[in-house]
């Protein structure tokens, strides 16, 4: 068996979800509330799925803590497995370095048999077979178009912060392309941002859900988690829109956020490394 190798001296081995770890760069791109929550509603909207796919999949923060919480259910003793047969992943990611931290991440959870990694441009047409569907389409796509903010140095930061390689629109477009029947996509952007919901509505998706997040009490919600499904499957219902809060006021989390985090097996303050 090939020895899995621990992290190197500018990378860190971090905690995601139950044992489950993933490799991040100490001074690039760390997964952050937006991949949890993404993760979480994800789940949630489609429980039973058994295909699912990561689109701009970066390190692999989304599509794995998705993966955890489709393995495991809420037990009085922390969690147990669910019975039956185990969910798919498939990675799309076009940045080198994001997709080699990731391929990392899969085997050193021994997750090698469960998941397809794809190192391309979710554009691509060939980044997802014509024939291919799943049953779950996760995107937590970068929220600054060219030229509307600053360019990190740091190539993998940049390109996870500004459309370098396309918008929520290519993001819609590839996720309604590959969305099977009954299926869902969870995706996150900026609030305030009306283009997620316009591109939903341009790549013939219907939005279900819409979870605006709060950072801190008393502030406006920074980030929204959208959830959809195909139109014409579904039947025609208002919008659910709720509000998560992160933190109260004075910076401590709320009990949600620590119900959630808990829910799917995150680590608790302090525990992340």
């Amino acid at each position: 068996m090939t020895e899995i190798l621990g992290p190197g001296p500018d990378e860190s081995l971090d905690l995601l979800a139950g044992d489950w770890r993933v490799f991040q760069l100490r001074k690039g791109h760390r997964f952050s509330t937006d991949d949890l929550v993404t993760a979480w509603f994800g789940a949630l909207a489609r429980p039973g799925a058994a295909r699912v796919l990561d689109l701009g999949a970066g390190i692999g923060s989304v599509g794995l803590a998705t993966l955890w919480l489709l393995d495991h259910e809420a037990d009085p003793t922390g969690w147990r497995v669910r019975p039956g047969p185990r969910a798919r992943l498939w990675m799309v990611e076009a940045q080198e370095v994001s997709h080699q931290l990731a391929r990392r991440s899969v085997a050193h959870n021994g997750l090698v048999d469960r998941v397809t990694l794809r190192c391309c441009d979710l554009r691509d047409p060939a980044a997802v077979g014509a024939q291919e569907r799943f049953d779950l389409v996760l995107g937590s796509p970068p929220y600054i178009p060219v030229g509307k903010g600053h360019v990190s140095p740091h190539p993998q930061r940049a390109a996870c912060r500004i459309e370098l390689r396309g918008d929520v629109l290519d993001y819609c477009r590839t996720a309604a392309r590959a969305l099977a029947v009954g299926g869902r996509v969870a995706l996150v952007h900026a609030w305030g941002d009306p283009r997620p919901e316009a591109a939903l509505l341009a790549t013939g998706l219907c939005l279900l859900r819409k979870v605006e997040v709060v950072f801190r009490r008393g502030r406006t919600p920074t980030i929204v988690v959208y959830v959809a499904g195909r139109a014409g499957e579904e039947p025609e219902a208002e919008v659910l829109r709720e509000t998560l809060t992160v933190r109260e006021a004075d910076g401590t989390w709320t009990e949600e956020w620590r119900a959630l985090r808990a829910a799917m097996g995150a680590p608790e303050a302090g525990r992340e490394r």
